[in-house]
């Protein structure tokens, strides 16, 4: 598999305040990666990093087997920073096709791709506005638009959806989805449910410290099951270890329960038999997911 990006023992700081301690990972080409970690991780720090924006005090990043910043990754690699602005003064379409020609495209080829990235966020009809004429979540979306400007090979979001209202950031999921076969992301966000509908990669950063670097398939033997309730059922648990003697059944809260079952070997499919077992008891489920939540992951 084609490797995109590497990072090897990259630290970085501040005066006094080391943000990033001795980061290393691996990001190829495939499936969009999660990043995640509470304020102050150093998740926007390393962002600057991978795209050249900042350098580490010490450690190497190589994208595309070269340095972040070599003129040749100019437009292979397209990013959002979380704090992205418009300029006001111009219109959509004059920033947009400057961003083109900054990538080597003619000025006829960079007003055909200004037109194309806007229909992408469903946005071709404020082509010839301003920004400030836009709402904010609008802005968002074109600032969205010109990460995507060239098709690069891989592209960083740093809080693409926030902001947006529930509608939009549908969208923008969506979007990144259907690109995810010709273009890798790396996604930021708090919204641990919204990483998990996309992301199969996920480095958890904390203090600085990469404390892990798990892909969804990290569980061989084991599969596991997430049951969400509508409503507190206080015999739940005792009902769903009756299944099967072979499965464990973890109370996560009074409306969430997670299944773990042997990769093999059993005779019967758990997920049906959960949904059975809601059905007889009338019980009302919000989800059942195939497999932990991401944030079970890494926070249980």
């Amino acid at each position: 598999m084609s490797i995109l990006l590497q990072a090897k023992n990259i630290s970085k700081s501040f005066g006094n305040k080391q943000a990033l301690k001795n980061v290393s990972f691996e990001i190829s080409k495939g499936a969009p990666v999660a990043l995640v970690g509470p304020n102050g991780a150093g998740k926007t720090t390393l962002f600057s990093i991978l795209c050249g924006y900042l350098a580490p005090s010490s450690g190497q990043v190589e994208l595309f087997s070269r340095a972040p910043n070599h003129s040749s990754n100019l437009s292979r690699l397209g990013a959002l920073p979380q704090d992205a602005q418009l300029d006001p003064r111009f219109a959509i379409n004059h920033q947009l096709k400057f961003y083109a020609q900054l990538q080597g495209l003619s000025r006829k080829n960079a007003q055909i791709e200004a037109e194309r990235v806007l229909e992408l966020v469903q946005l071709s009809d404020v082509l010839n506005e301003k920004p400030l004429s836009l709402s904010h979540g609008m802005r968002k979306r074109v600032a969205i638009a010109q990460a995507l400007i060239g098709s690069p090979e891989l592209i960083l979001l740093d809080e693409a959806t926030a902001g947006l209202d529930p509608l939009h950031a549908r969208e923008v999921r969506s979007l990144v989805a259907n690109l995810a076969d010709e273009t890798t992301f790396i996604l930021s966000s708090h919204d641990l449910n919204e990483l998990e509908r996309l992301c199969e990669q996920v480095l958890f950063l904390e203090n600085g410290v990469l404390q892990q670097h798990q892909t969804s398939n990290t569980e061989n033997s084991t599969h596991c099951y997430t049951l969400r309730m509508a409503h507190e059922q206080p015999n739940i648990g005792g009902a769903l270890q009756s299944i099967s003697a072979d499965i464990k059944v973890t109370k996560i809260s009074n409306k969430e329960y997670v299944i773990t079952a042997p990769a093999s070997g059993l005779n019967l499919s758990i997920d049906v038999e959960v949904l059975k077992l809601c059905h007889q008891n009338n019980w009302h489920y919000k989800q059942l997911i195939n497999g932990k939540t991401l944030e079970d992951k890494l926070f249980s």
